[in-house]
């Protein structure tokens, strides 16, 4: 993998003098006392503001402003006119335009498609703060307001959409939204390094068309540069070698957009593409025609080193919510105000998760002196803190300080997975830098408790009985959630996750450990009804091992398509983009679309409930199993139904709780009956 420059090295630029903001401004008058009279780069995003590396515009604001930029931010500004726009003037360099820490539409709206009447990132959990397909509107009005200023698109909004897209709430493929937007030009993944890159290079009057050399972004040009050599897709193996064999300027063309609209097995095989084109190490360009025009997309960044991430995590952030919102409760900030991220990235590839996609397969971590700095900063500076760190993690806890064993291997790989169907014997899988972590942590003073939320990969955590100790000693409180996501081998091979036998051995250890420990801990395992590749058998299944084992299921996930995924390809197209895609010769894969068998297995996952029952009886008796009806401890549903529920009928009477089990939600509540 090449070297990169350092984030921190650029000279910076010259309004450097005006120092540091308590706060990035979100207003003129914020402005005029920081004697600024124009902002370098105006960020604007579908999120309230608040100042804390675990929010986007908070990092890229901050990043920027120690690179020398005066950086304002619009948050969640309405979009009904192009006049909120201009509140802050014009920016001399460029817009930044994000829908926020989330995709708008996932944040609005639920797996079934029904408007969610609250958002977590708005103050008071308001609802309706953001228009749908945020990045868009506030492209179109950052145009309006000043059509010459360039528009720089990022976030996770951007980056899942960055080529044509199957969107889930359109039942359709769209376009690029750098396409659709009109933007100017794209930031993929974790941007640190494009957007330093790209903000120095605009503020030197550079052309947009110049940035096509810069890693992780995106952009349109009339036509592939000359010099270089186009590697076709119609075949994505022969493809994706041929593609190491033809040089450094080669680009891998993948189906055009007008192309895949139409074909959804060209579609799955642009997917397959893509995901094998992620490893920074050997991944080419991308060009996707759309129309006349070619969309080009240049391989992923190189991950942040260590320095730079501690550098990126220690930036002044004030760690609060912007004073303009008063006393608002913001519930995404109350969820992570005195949590750590440790690291980023994951390696495990699940093929309905979006984390690889936008954040790299190849973890990121930060110095044990960073966190254990950021940890003192909480304690002593953070409102409220109450000497427990509610989560030290990052996107899967325990993935700190893992990696390929051998950097060229690792720069060659193109496996979507380090894990699955096993975990590579190149992997690193040693726990023994995060127990020492864990341990100085939990020993600074005035912590009382240092808690992991994070969810546990527990495929790898079973390579370490010693750091199950330690989890469950010392850093659990009364539940762990995991995600075995399934227990049938269908739906299991297509999300790319472990069998369910790896859960019942981290089980017996998390078991073991607790009653070593004396203390009475449960597992909260989660699950996802209507994947790709899941049968009606396959939930009726996981149903039975659900009622053997005592779990009760108070809220359940309903696989949502997002944006990229490849799960999602399965979905859209019947395919399995995780094998080749070739012609007549492709796997196909079930899909589980409508509503009607949607609701059957999110009713299978939910056995208990009296008002699923009607529905599972109907179901059991078609599916030839009416031997699971009956008023038996063996028996998935009775016979009877409770007055005022489903049909009635029956005693009438309601379900009792029974001995021994436990209820589990998505939220991570668990009770013992």
């Amino acid at each position: 993998m090449e070297a990169a420059r350092n984030l921190f090295s650029h000279r910076k630029y010259w309004a450097h003098r005006f120092g540091t903001a308590p706060f990035l401004p979100m207003t003129r008058a914020e402005m005029d006392e920081l004697g600024w009279d124009s902002c370098d780069v105006i960020l604007v995003t579908g999120d309230a503001y608040i100042d804390h590396p675990s929010f986007g515009m908070a990092v890229v604001g901050r990043l920027l402003e120690s690179q020398g930029f005066r950086v304002g931010i619009l948050a969640q500004p309405d979009w009904q006119s192009a006049e909120p726009f201009k509140a802050l003037g014009k920016p001399n360099i460029f817009f930044g335009v994000t829908g926020g820490n989330m995709d708008s539409m996932v944040n609005r709206y639920t797996a079934d498609r029904r408007l969610r009447h609250n958002d977590s990132y708005t103050p008071n959990n308001e609802g309706g703060k953001r228009p749908d397909r945020a990045v868009i509107v506030y492209a179109q009005r950052c145009r309006e307001a000043y059509k010459d200023v360039p528009i720089v698109l990022g976030g996770i909004e951007s980056s899942l959409r960055r080529i044509a897209h199957y969107d889930y709430w359109s039942d359709k493929v769209r376009r690029s939204i750098l396409v659709d937007a009109k933007g100017d030009v794209l930031l993929y993944g974790n941007a640190e390094r494009a957007v330093v890159e790209v903000a120095h290079r605009l503020a030197r009057k550079a052309d947009v068309a110049s940035l096509d050399d810069i890693r992780g972004v995106a952009l349109m040009k009339d036509a592939v540069p000359d010099g270089w050599t186009e590697a076709p897709a119609n075949d994505i193996d022969d493809a994706a070698e041929g593609a190491r064999m033809l040089g450094e300027r080669t680009v891998v063309r993948l189906p055009a957009f007008e192309q895949v609209v139409n074909d959804p097995e060209a579609y799955a095989r642009a997917s397959r593409v893509l995901h094998r084109e992620s490893n920074p190490g050997n991944a080419r360009a991308l060009v996707q025609r759309h129309g006349d025009r070619e969309l080009w997309v240049t391989p992923p960044p190189i991950p942040l080193e260590t320095p730079e991430m501690d550098g990126v995590f220690e930036l002044p952030y004030a760690r609060a919510p912007h004073p303009s919102y008063g006393d608002a409760k913001i519930p995404a900030w109350d969820m992570i105000r005195f949590s750590v991220t440790i690291m980023r990235g994951c390696f495990g590839g699940c093929s309905f998760c979006s984390i690889t996609e936008h954040e790299g397969r190849i973890i990121q971590n930060r110095s044990e002196g960073s966190v254990l700095k950021e940890i003192e900063q909480i304690r002593d500076k953070t409102a409220g803190f109450t000497g427990i760190i509610s989560d030290i993690g990052g996107p899967t806890a325990n993935m700190y300080r893992m990696a390929c064993k051998d950097k060229r291997t690792e720069s060659l790989c193109r496996r979507p997975s380090c894990v699955f169907p096993g975990i590579c014997p190149n992997l690193n899988t040693s726990h023994e830098s995060l127990i020492q972590l864990y341990k100085k942590s939990r020993e600074l003073p005035g912590i009382k408790k240092v808690m992991v939320a994070s969810g546990v990969r527990y495929d790898l955590a079973v390579e370490s009985p010693a750091y199950i100790k330690e989890l469950v000693t010392h850093h659990v409180g009364g539940y762990l959630k995991i995600a075995p996501e399934h227990t049938e081998e269908g739906p299991l091979s297509k999300m790319m996750k472990p069998g369910i036998g790896t859960y019942d051995r981290f089980k017996a250890l998390f078991d073991k450990a607790a009653k070593e420990a004396k203390k009475e801990y449960f597992l909260i395992p989660y699950f996802i009804a209507a994947h790709p590749g899941t049968s009606d058998e396959d939930m009726m299944n996981l149903a039975i091992w659900l009622k053997r084992n005592k779990y009760r299921a108070d809220q359940v996930q309903t696989f949502l398509p997002s944006p990229m995924a490849l799960a999602t390809a399965m979905y859209h197209s019947g395919v399995n983009p995780l094998k080749p895609v070739r012609r007549g010769a492709s796997e196909k894969v079930a899909t589980v679309k409508g509503l009607k068998q949607r609701r059957l297995h999110k009713a299978f996952l939910r056995y208990h409930d009296a008002e699923n029952w009607p529905l599972l009886r109907e179901a059991l008796k078609r599916m030839g199993r009416a031997d699971l009806i009956g008023n038996g401890k063996h028996h998935l549903v009775p016979t009877w139904q409770p007055a005022g529920t489903g049909e009635t009928g029956g005693e009438g009477k309601r379900l009792g709780r029974k001995h021994g089990a436990q209820t589990f939600t998505t939220k991570g509540v668990a009770k013992k009956y």
